[in-house]
């Protein structure tokens, strides 16, 4: 056992929450350490978010490259991996030096709670005792495994799926969420043969039908087969391939393929080695930790940030939460508000949402406003043959204020930060209207569903004034 070592504030996990929060903790003037069992970033930076941007960009540029060549898929495919791995190991080194310059100490290995101020990390064979102040929890989570169809050589998570050395001729995909539908079209895009089984009434099931219904018309132009109502219910696996049970309308369904693929959601690493229950800090069923509005767990000086709490599983909600904490450490009145954080899904076309939704906003009874305008139109939009999609924004009928956005689109993951900002700030619609936009630029469709809306509420207040 080596030396006890005492810090002001302890960070577990250098995911985006935990690097954000350990360098935000060192530049706030506290003495802080990192420690990270497995590798410097995180699961976004190593099997995530990052990796998984760059194949689908690969996979944009493999379409273009066959449009115009025979190029070859295997050959495309294994540069791709290895662009993707380059990736990731400058972002990795990124991560690195962030921290390193911020003057965060950095422990490899896993942390475990001894008491309530005391962790011991355990790396190459013997125990490291850190005494701290103040942690901060940024274990982020892992793919969910089905009991069902346990992972293993032909049912892979979202891990194994970016790691592929070749293209596969067929791939099932058990669940169409944002990392289902993302990684099928990536695939799709490579020419494999792709089937998506999702149990609700449509893929994509977070986002209203009209935002969906878009990318489910590309989906299907790639050629993937689209199942939904269906419930997997077992795989018998041979040499080469497995043959999946599936159940639709309470019949019995097969289709098989070289891979299952299972993208059901993601567990919060909070149980294990961690040692929770050492320090009596209890999580839900889900294995969540409550937090209150400054990230602070029932423990006063424990906080708890990203997937390990309440909320959407996103790296920038993880990396917000990282600042109010080390924050509220430093005696800073930092608060959380969700108010605008965005959802992306970077497929074709992608999509993008920011606060209340239409059906939200008239579930609570929020008398609403809503300007739409197509890139159909747009001349950025007609240059790039990118003409699919719309942006939609919501505002109280009453004032005009921004409370919610939602794009379908070219760049809908750029493009949906002027709303987020919007809502932010509190801005308006006219306020949205009478910005200079630069032409020709995509971001004109933001402006023109902008005016749609001040012409709405200028008709209404002019039929209230006749009447």
């Amino acid at each position: 056992m080596s030396k006890l070592q005492t810090v002001d504030t302890l960070v577990i996990g250098t995911g985006p929450g935990g690097y954000v929060a350990a360098q935000r903790s060192a530049q706030l003037g506290m003495k802080t350490l990192v420690v990270e069992r497995s590798h410097l970033g995180g699961v976004c930076t190593h099997v995530g978010c990052i990796p998984s941007k760059a194949l689908i960009a690969e996979a944009h540029r493999f379409e273009l490259h066959r449009q115009w060549s025979q190029t070859d898929g295997s050959a495309f495919f294994k540069n791709a991996q290895a662009f993707k791995q380059g990736v990731v190991t400058k972002q990795a080194g990124g991560v690195r030096y962030l921290l390193k310059t911020a003057g965060v100490e950095i422990v490899e290995g896993e942390a475990s709670f001894i008491d309530e101020h005391t962790i011991a990390v355990k790396h190459t064979g013997m125990d490291q005792l850190i005494s701290f102040k103040h942690v901060i929890l940024a274990t982020g989570s892992r793919p969910i495994e089905l009991q069902a169809l346990p992972f293993g050589d032909r049912i892979l998570s979202s891990t194994e799926a970016l790691s592929l050395s070749h293209i596969p001729a067929s791939l099932i995909i058990i669940g169409g969420g944002y990392i289902g539908v993302e990684l099928g079209q990536m695939y799709a895009k490579f020419g494999t043969e792709v089937t998506i089984l999702e149990g609700g009434g449509q893929v994509l099931p977070g986002f209203e039908a009209e935002l969906a219904a878009p990318v489910i018309r590309q989906l299907k132009a790639d050629g993937i087969n689209i199942i939904t109502g269906a419930t997997a219910i077992k795989a018998e696996q041979d040499a080469d391939s497995l043959t999946l049970h599936y159940l639709k309308n309470q019949e019995q369904h097969l289709v098989r393929a070289e891979y299952a693929l299972v993208t059901v959601g993601r567990k919060p690493n909070t149980d294990g080695s961690l040692g929770l229950e050492r320090i009596h800090l209890r999580v839900t069923s889900r294995g969540l930790i409550e937090t209150d509005e400054q990230c602070r767990t029932v423990i006063p000086h424990i906080f708890a940030i990203g997937d390990i709490t309440h909320g959407p599983s996103l790296a920038h909600k993880a990396s917000y939460e990282a600042k109010v904490a080390a924050e509220v450490i430093a005696n800073q009145p930092s608060v959380v508000d969700y108010k605008a954080i965005p959802l992306v899904v970077f497929s074709e076309p992608e999509l993008s949402s920011v606060g209340l939704s239409e059906t939200e906003a008239k579930a609570d009874a929020i008398p609403v406003v809503i300007g739409k305008s197509s890139f159909g139109i747009n001349g950025r939009a007609l240059a790039l043959q990118a003409t699919v999609g719309f942006v939609k924004i919501i505002a109280d009928q009453a004032s005009g204020i921004v409370i919610g956005a939602q794009i379908v689109g070219e760049e809908a993951s750029t493009l949906i930060s002027e709303l987020s900002l919007a809502i932010e700030m509190g801005a308006t619609v006219e306020d949205l209207a009478m910005t200079i936009h630069p032409h020709p630029t995509l971001g004109e469709v933001i402006m023109e569903a902008a005016e749609n809306a001040v012409r709405i509420i200028r008709r209404n207040r002019n039929i209230e004034q006749y009447v």
